[in-house]
This record gives C-alpha cells, structure tokens and sequence, in this order.
C-alpha cells in the first residue's frame, strides 16, 4: 500500500489495487486502474498514430492528440471531443489546458472542505497532484487516497482562481477515469419511489450512458454510483470498478464510448442548476469519490465496498455496534394516537423481546395530517398527554429505548415558521409555489435557517431522553429562485447541501450517542453523503416482502447491510395489497436490520407468539447479518422467481432463501454455498445433520419448501 513517485510515473496502491499515472510533459495521462501491479514497464502503452480528425496540439506531432490519451481530468476545448471533467468560463471562453507544475505526498488524507469525507485514514497516504493553466490563471489540484485496509481510493479536486478576476465554474467532476477499449457492461442501480436500487446491467456501446438527478437529492430513481466489469465478468469472476460519490444533491455519473472504442467514465456534481462563481484568491473543492476495484468478481466488489464504508464512511461509533430490533408507530396509527395507544404498543413490544420503540410523525405542533406544521418543532402536549420526556420515561420503564421522528429540511404553509418567515421557503420571486405532499423546502443555502432548525432539533435532542432520530425528506426540490442574481441562484443548489452538512454534522457530532437513520420516503437519499452522518438507511415505504427482495438487493449491492432498515409489516400490505405469511416476512426482514411497523395490540396471539420467535432468533444470528460478509447465490433479478443471500461471520453461517411462486414438476433448487473452509464441519442448527463445507460449496444444498406461493426458509450453520 502506499503512494510512491518513480521518474515520471505515480503509485497509488491500495491493498489490492493500483492506480499508475504517467507525467507526459505536465500532461496525466492513466496507464492503468485495476489489479496491483509493482513495477509498470508500458506494457499497454497507446500506439499513437495520426487518427484522422483528432486534434494534434502541437503541429509537427500529428500522432498525439488529446482525443485518444487516457487520461485523468478531461482537457476542455483542445481537440478532446469526449465528455470534459472541468468547464471554466473565463475571459471570452472556457477554454482550459492544465499542465503539471508539483507533486507531494501526504500522510493521512486532505479533507474536502465542508463536505463529507472518509475518516480512521492514519494508515493511508495521499498523492497531491498540482496543475496550472497559466492563461487562464487557474490552478487544479487532484487528490488521491490510498488505504492499507481496503481496496479501495478516494479523490477529489480542487479549483483555484489564481487571476484578479472572477470565474465561473460551470462543470467540475470529482473524478474522471479513461480505461482501454474492451467489452464491459455497466451496472447501475435504478428505478422509483417503492421500488428502489433496482440492479440494472447492460453492454457499453459507442455513445454516452448517464445516470443523474436535478431533484435536489440524490433521489429514488438513480443512484450516484455506477460500475464498469467485464461483459464476461460474474458473482466470482472478472474485473470490475465501482465509482461512488459522497454527496446527496443534484448527481451526475456516465460512461461513454468513443469512435475508436475507448471507454471514460466520470462522476460528479450534476451541472443542471449549478453554477460557481470563484471569485480572485478563492478556490472550489468537489465531492469526494470513491474507486473501488475487484478482480475476482461482482461479488468481490461488493464486500470491497462494504468493507471500506463501514470502516472509513459510517459513523465509528456505529459502524460495528449492533442495531437494535424496532418497533415504529407509522403504520399503526398513521396520524391517529394518543399517548395510552403509544404506550399499548410499547408494552407489547417489550412483550415480545423488541428492543426500541419509534414515535413517526405527528408529536409535534398542530400536526394530525401531512398538510401543516411542519417547522413547528414544538411538542404537542395535549395529543401527548404531557411532555415528551414523561412518555419517554415511560417507554424506557418498560425496557425499550426511544425513536423520534423529525423532518426537519421542510416546512408547511400552515405554519407558525412560515406565517412568521415566508421568505425561508425555497421559492422564485412573483411565481406561485410548487407543492408535493403540501410541503416546501427550506433554503438552507440561507445561515439564518440553518441556524433556526439546528436550535430547534439540538432544543428536542437536549431536553428529552433520545436514542434514535429519524430523519425524513419528503419531497424534491423546485422553483429555485431566492438568489439575487441568475448566478447566485445556479450556486443555490450546491450551497443547499453545503448547509446541509452543516447542520447534520452538528447535530450528530453533538448528539452522538443518538442514532440517525436517514429517510426520504424510504431511499430517496440513500447515498454516501447521507451515509457519513447516518449510519442506518430506511431502504423503503415498501415494506411488501416481496417487494424488498429486489429493494434489498440493490441498497447491499454496494452498502453494508447494517446500513439497512428492513420491516414486517402488515398483511395484506398497506402498499402492496399482498398477502405473505408472516414467517417470510420476518426472513426478509432479517437479511437487514429486522424492525416491525404494525399494530401489535390487533395482533392474534400465534402471530404474536411468531414474532418474539422471530425476535429472540435475529439476536442471535445479527452478528453474522450485520457484521458479516454476503454472498449473493440467487438474485432476485426481473423474471426470477427466487432469491438467496448468504452471510459469514466467525464460525457462523446464514442462509435465506425465498420462492416467490408456487411451482410444479420441477426439481428443487441446489444452493451451492460460498466462502466456507472445505475441511471444516459445519451442523445445521435445530438438526443433528452435519455437513463438510466443501460438500456445502461443490455439491450444494437442496432448499425444500411445500407448495404454496410467497414461501421461504433459513438455514443457521455452526461450524464445528
């Protein structure tokens, strides 16, 4: 591991990965991303050539263009017609041509300032690469930090205005990356509200494939992230590279092939609604992104991923601590509670082993629907039957811990907030306001708001017995206007998440015993950014088993599954209408963080007697879901009609399968486990049956189920 300097070419190794960029007279150039390599010899240098209609820099060298050089940040406007990782206006242009003027190695990480940013990085060391267009008077620095632990290496850049003049930044990605022509396919995760992260993979062909979002967040129908594998590449075989960005805004990802076959792939701030202004002296520093590499599979590269985010992305104080079993109020009483229907609830959970209970929306202001208070962050005692903390008492009297829901970004029209500061609502100055659910978004591009919700959230946090916040985010954003200038409102959208970061790092830096899960409409947000603060992630309002299968799959393609939210729920269910039997409901749940989000006062006594089975099993086998490493053996892909998902940790093994339909004259599947040692005896638990872990890999296990449609089954191993 480590960041090394050799003539004119950069190291930047991670454990099982290298990174090599050649200086070519102050131009980078990337010779290559994958697979560790000690010593590079130019083994696949580019046969430089006249190509006909690439354009030559310098006139007596028709074989070098910057339209067929792999490269690291995309020169803008000199004969590289493919997508341009910076766009600077300045003068009459934005012109840019950045040439290398220093280079140094730094112990640690340099941090992107106000933004979030890996942490535990005493072990890493960062390779500080310093460019400069002297005509435009403008200065890029690309930073790249290698991990011993962890395949993986983050980077971002940093622009600098070094004229008297002001600029304007109009594209600037966190990362750019040119890889030699071959097949590959991308892998993206897609799709809706309810049906989130859905794993989408296709062939590269010549032109541009991009994911994005201008909503304001990251959003549910696209992801920032995206990865490039070999067409031939599978769960335990090929190369493959995931880029990941730590930001929860507008987004934008693509992959593009060009006339000569050549693949780039680029991640970053979405350029729609954006715009920066870098005024004489000032300087711009991106996101920070994320490269992570494996040679030995897809599967391969999601435990990489999770590895690293666990370790250098969640919270520490969270990312190895067992998550507790939760009970949340929503679909149990919506808006309609009193504190004696709270408190039912609270005695029946504790009843059956649930260790924390989650007050959802309406506990405050004049909140009994979604269409008012919100930004009242003011406790409704009435509706209560006291203060907050007496039901907190009484809720902590009974074993359980206490969740509080808030959705704090938002604010309703019929409010006291916004009767007394119409003007903090996101909006454009003599147009109507845009609703979604009722609700509009606060500008936390203004100090002043920022300041208001961090007092009014920290007030709660502070006078009450907190465990647990959820932090929801109900709608997207529109109708930016509240700068003074055209440009000052393209910069809105990135200083809105600026404040963001803000306020949430505040909050849960002092309030860091508390426990945050993120929320927004379920993974509206679920995303790195978001991450770094909140340790949990609600994947989805889809709580349908079924429905969860694919959901589940996707948010741990890349994420932990201890990031994972994951509930029974109701059947038939309230999103869904599908009847599921209550035992794959609680299988489900537990391939995440198991929680309950029904009435468990209506329940008949053999579901309850159910659930508290269900409740005393995930303690026991939590440590190997949330701690261990998964294996995928069946995908719930479009057209599948089963799933399996396979976790090891220690000397135990958990295996979930799930069959979604009934079938008839045909043969029982064979699992066929992974990551098991072959020698070692592994006993099935609740049985006497033994079985070698070679026999369980190579010959397999036939997973039996009665007819019957929307059935599943676990297996709990021991090793020996």
């Amino acid at each position: 591991m480590g960041i090394r300097i050799e003539g004119n070419l950069f190291y930047i190794q991670s454990k099982e990965m290298s990174m090599i960029i050649e200086n070519k007279e102050g131009d980078l150039l990337l010779r290559h991303i994958g697979g560790k390599i000690a010593k590079y010899h130019g083994s696949n240098a580019i046969l430089e050539k006249d190509h006909a209609f690439s354009g030559n820099p310098t006139p007596d060298n028709r074989t070098f263009s910057y339209d067929t050089q792999r490269q690291v940040f995309g020169v803008h406007g000199f004969g590289d017609f493919r997508q341009p990782s910076l766009k600077i206006a300045h003068a009459n242009n934005e012109l840019t041509q950045f040439k290398l003027t220093s280079s140094e190695i730094l112990n640690g990480a340099n941090e992107a300032t106000g933004l979030p940013n890996p942490h535990s990085t005493e072990d890493a060391e960062t390779l500080v690469l310093t460019l400069e267009d002297k005509v435009a008077a403008l200065e890029l620095k690309l930073y790249y930090t290698a991990y011993a632990d962890c395949s993986t290496i983050s980077t971002h850049a940093e622009v600098r205005n070094l004229s008297d003049k002001a600029v304007v930044i109009n594209r600037v990605l966190s990362t750019m990356l040119d890889v030699p022509a071959s097949a590959y396919d991308v892998v993206t995760l897609q799709g809706a509200y309810a049906r989130e992260k859905t794993v989408r993979r296709q062939k590269v062909e010549q032109g541009i494939f991009t994911v994005a979002s201008n909503r304001g967040a990251s959003g549910h129908s696209h992801t920032p992230a995206m990865i490039l594998c070999e067409h031939t590449a599978t769960e335990d075989a090929g190369q493959a590279l995931a880029l990941q960005l730590l930001y929860s805004g507008n987004f934008q990802a693509f992959v593009q092939k060009n006339q000569l076959n050549e693949v780039r792939l680029g991640i970053g701030i979405n350029d729609d609604n954006f715009a920066w202004q870098l005024s004489a002296g000032d300087s711009f520093e991106t996101p920070v992104a994320l490269l992570t590499f494996s040679n030995h599979g897809l599967g391969k590269l999601t435990q990489e991923s999770q590895l690293f985010i666990q370790d250098h992305i969640m919270p520490k104080q969270f990312a190895h601590a067992e998550r507790p079993i939760l009970i949340n109020n929503w679909e149990a009483t919506y808006f309609n509670f009193k504190k004696e229907k709270l408190l039912d609830l609270a005695d029946e959970a504790s009843k059956l082993g649930i260790e924390l209970f989650v007050l959802d929306d309406g506990w405050f202001g004049n909140r009994f629907d979604d269409n008012r208070a919100l930004g009242d962050w003011v406790v409704n005692e009435e509706k209560l039957g006291g203060p907050l903390n007496d039901l907190i008492a009484e809720v902590h009297a009974k074993g359980l811990k206490f969740g509080l829901w808030f959705e704090p970004e938002m604010i309703s029209v019929d409010s006291d907030l916004y009767r007394a500061h119409p003007d903090w609502a996101i909006q454009a100055e003599g147009r109507g306001h845009t609703y979604s659910r009722n609700q509009l978004v606060l500008n936390l591009a203004n100090p002043d708001v920022v300041a208001y919700i961090k007092a009014a959230i920290d007030k709660i946090l502070t006078e009450n017995t907190i465990d647990y916040v959820k932090w929801d985010y109900n709608r997207n954003i529109t109708n930016i206007g509240n700068g003074d200038t055209y440009l000052a409102t393209q910069m809105q959208s990135h200083d809105y998440m600026l404040g963001l970061y803000d306020l949430v790092s505040y909050l849960t830096e002092k309030h860091s015993n508390i426990l945050f899960e993120s929320c927004s409409g379920g993974g509206g947000r679920n995303d790195l950014g978001m991450m770094r603060y909140f340790p949990q992630v609600w994947a989805s309002d889809n709580t349908d088993a079924i429905s969860r299968l694919p959901i589940q799959y996707g948010s741990s393609y890349l994420h932990p599954t201890i990031s994972m939210g994951s509930h029974v729920s109701a059947s038939p269910n309230h999103q869904m209408g599908r009847t599921t039997p209550i035992e794959t409901r609680g299988n489900v749940a537990m391939m995440g963080n198991l929680g309950y989000e029904l009435d468990l006062t209506s329940l008949p006594e053999s579901d309850k007697e159910v659930i508290a089975a269900q409740v005393a099993y995930y303690k026991e086998i939590r440590p190997v879901i949330q701690f261990g490493k998964q294996y995928r053996l069946i995908n719930p892909e479009e057209g599948s009609n089963e799933a399996a998902v396979q976790f090891v940790y220690e000397d135990k093994v958990v295996v979930t399968y799930v069959r979604t339909l009934s079938t008839i004259e045909i043969i029982e599947t064979t699992l066929k486990l992974k990551g098991l040692e072959e020698e070692a005896l592994y006993c099935l638990q609740g049985t006497d049956q033994v079985y070698s872990g070679a026999e369980l890999m190579y010959a397999g296990l036939i997973a039996i189920l009665p007819q019957g449609d929307y059935l599943s089954k676990q297996y709990y191993f021991v090793k020996q």
